[in-house]
């Protein structure tokens, strides 16, 4: 990456070893961004989740890797996830404008007002999708995180306290 002449200039940034370690700061801000990248553009996420994880000082591998939630063959599940949410929050039947609807009854027309209706219900689920999601990735990693710690240390302190009775056991 140094070597690259594109990325000479930032590679001191992207090679810096606090990016590329997993501590319990910089994992959740990992997954956060990688889910960030992930919906709120369809090309181009593992390169948007790198840069993002720059600044905010994030796991760079791990945001790059949550990226692909969305991949192509989740695609169609999350478009449809998307618009189904995105349908709920805006209630197109509800706030129909009583011309669009007078129009739409048939030909051309009625098949752009219901191309914009299904884009724009799209569009509006994967923004929201695109706040929600990094809220819960970070708050799920961040207790994925402390459960793993927390077994660990309790597995240490039974493999002490086991050392500690056999050596008080032998003497």
């Amino acid at each position: 990456m140094a070597q690259n002449k594109y990325l000479a200039p930032i590679a001191h940034r992207f090679l810096s070893p606090e990016l590329w370690r997993f501590t319990r700061r910089s994992v959740p801000r990992g997954v956060a961004l990688g889910l960030f990248a992930a919906f709120i553009i369809p090309i181009g996420q593992i390169f948007l989740s790198a840069f993002l994880a720059l600044p905010t000082r994030a796991n760079v591998p791990l945001a790059a890797l949550v990226t692909f939630v969305t991949n192509p063959f989740t695609l169609p599940f999350w478009a449809a996830i998307a618009y189904k949410l995105g349908e709920f929050l805006l209630r197109w039947d509800a706030t129909a404008p009583a011309i669009a609807t007078a129009k739409a009854g048939s030909g051309t027309w009625a098949w752009l007002v219901e191309a914009y209706q299904v884009a724009g219900a799209t569009v509006v689920g994967y923004l929201v999708l695109s706040v929600v999601t990094p809220i819960l990735g970070y708050v799920v990693s961040v207790w994925v995180w402390r459960a793993v710690v927390s077994r660990k240390r309790a597995r240490r302190l039974r493999a002490m306290e086991a050392r500690l009775d056999q050596r008080l056991a032998s003497q």
